[in-house]
C-alpha cells in the first residue's frame, strides 16, 4: 500500500515571544541560537520545527510541560501567530491567508478539542453540538439533524436535552468531541483533551477516541504529555525538548532506537511489551508447518503485551497474520518472554 501523503507540513516555524523577535531572526539568518535567544530577553517557545502530518495519520506531540508543545498546535491554526516560517495545509501555506480567510479554514475545515471542555451552559447538548453549524449559517433543521448524527456517533444518544451540568465529566468531553466533528473537518487537533479526566474515563475516551478513527481516518495532531497515551493513539510521535523537536518516529523507533539521551531517558520507564509489536520478534514463515501444527494466529501489528497471555501456556508457534489476511511468519513464546524479561 502506497504511503499516505502529507495533509499538514511545517518548515522551520519559530515563535518567539518578547520585541525585537523578528530582527533577531533576519540578523541571524533564521536560526539564532538559544543562548542569543536569551540574550535578547525573548522566549523561544517554539524553535525551528519541522515535521510533516501525512493523512489520515495520529501524529502526537508529547513533552513536560513548557516543551512548547500546545504553543506549537496555536501556531499551526494561527491561533497564535507564528514569528517564521512555513505552515502548508492541502498545499496552502497558511501564513499567507488573511485573517478571513482564516477564519473560514478553521470553521470549515479544522476541529479543535482542548482539556477544558468550554462548552455553552446555556445550551443543551444539541445546542453545543449544532452551535458551530449555526456560526456557519446552516440553518435549524440541517444543523440539527447533523448533530444528532454526530451526537449518536460519540454514545450520547438519549442526552440531547441534558445541560453540561447535567453531564459526567467524560461525557462532557464527548460533547466536546462531538462539536469539533460538526463541522466535518479535514484536520483535527486535540490538546490535551483527557488530562483532566480521571485514569478510568481517561481510558474509556482513548478507547473512543480509537473507535471514532477507525470511522472517520481523520488527519489528526495529538497533544500529550503522558508516553502511555501516545504509545496508544499513535502512528507516529514528535518529542519536544525546549522549543525544538528531539526526534520523531513510531512508539517502537523512540523506545529502542532513541536518536538523543534526553528521549532514552524520556522512555526508559516504558515497558518493551506494550510498544514492540509481533513483526519485531517474528521469524519468516517455514515452507512447511511445524510439527503439532500451530497454536494459533496473531496479527503482525499487534503488540507483545497483547499476545502474551494467549501464548503463555501454549508452546507451539503462533502463525503471524499480515494485513491482507495471509501467513507471512511466526512467533514462539521464548521469543514472547524474551520482550517480557527485558520489558
Amino acid at each position: 500500500m502506497a504511503e499516505r501523503g502529507p495533509k499538514l507540513v511545517c518548515n522551520s516555524v519559530w515563535k518567539l515571544f518578547g520585541g525585537g523577535a523578528e530582527k533577531l531572526l533576519r540578523d541571524s539568518g533564521g536560526a539564532p541560537s538559544a543562548e542569543a535567544v536569551a540574550g535578547a530577553g525573548l522566549i523561544g517557545a517554539v524553535r525551528d520545527v519541522s515535521f510533516e502530518v501525512r493523512e489520515g495519520e495520529i501524529f502526537v506531540i508529547m513533552g513536560l510541560s513548557g516543551s512548547g508543545k500546545s504553543t506549537l498546535v496555536r501556531c499551526m491554526s494561527r491561533l497564535i501567530e507564528p514569528t517564521a516560517g512555513e505552515i502548508i495545509f492541502d498545499g496552502q501555506d497558511l501564513l499567507k491567508a488573511s485573517a478571513p480567510e482564516m477564519v473560514e479554514i478553521r470553521r470549515h475545515k479544522m476541529g479543535m478539542v482542548f482539556q477544558h471542555f468550554a462548552l455553552l451552559p446555556h445550551l443543551t447538548v444539541l445546542g453545543n453540538v449544532a452551535f458551530p453549524l449555526e456560526v456557519q449559517g446552516i440553518d435549524r433543521s440541517t444543523r440539527e439533524a447533523r448533530a444528532l448524527e454526530i451526537i449518536e456517533l460519540v454514545g450520547l444518544e438519549g442526552r440531547e436535552s441534558y445541560y453540561p451540568r447535567e453531564l459526567s465529566g467524560g461525557q462532557q468531553q464527548r460533547v466536546g468531541i462531538a462539536r469539533s466533528l460538526a463541522v466535518e473537518p479535514e484536520l483535527w487537533f486535540l490538546d490535551e483533551p483527557f488530562s483532566a479526566l480521571d485514569p478510568l474515563i481517561r481510558r474509556e475516551m482513548q478507547d473512543e477516541f480509537l473507535r471514532l478513527q477507525n470511522v472517520l481516518h481523520k488527519t489528526i495532531v495529538f497533544i500529550t504529555h503522558d508516553f502511555d497515551e501516545a504509545i496508544r493513539l499513535a502512528d507516529r510521535i514528535a518529542i519536544m525538548k525546549d522549543g525544538g523537536i528531539d526526534q520523531i518516529g513510531t512508539p517502537e523507533d523512540l523506545v529502542v532506537r532513541p536518536a538523543t539521551d534526553y528521549v532514552a531517558e524520556f522512555t526508559k520507564e516504558v515497558s518493551r511489551a506494550k510498544v514492540l509489536s509481533v513483526a519485531s520478534v517474528m521469524t519468516p514463515l517455514r515452507k512447511t508447518t511445524p510439527s503439532g501444527g500451530y497454536g494459533g494466529e496473531v496479527p503482525v501489528s499487534a503488540k507483545i503485551g497483547e499476545v502474551a497471555s494467549l501464548m503463555s501456556d501454549n508452546a507451539k508457534p503462533f502463525s503471524v497474520i499480515g494485513s491482507d489476511g495471509k501467513p507471512i511468519g511466526q512467533v514462539t513464546k521464548d521469543a514472547v518472554i524474551d520482550v517480557l524479561i527485558q520489558g
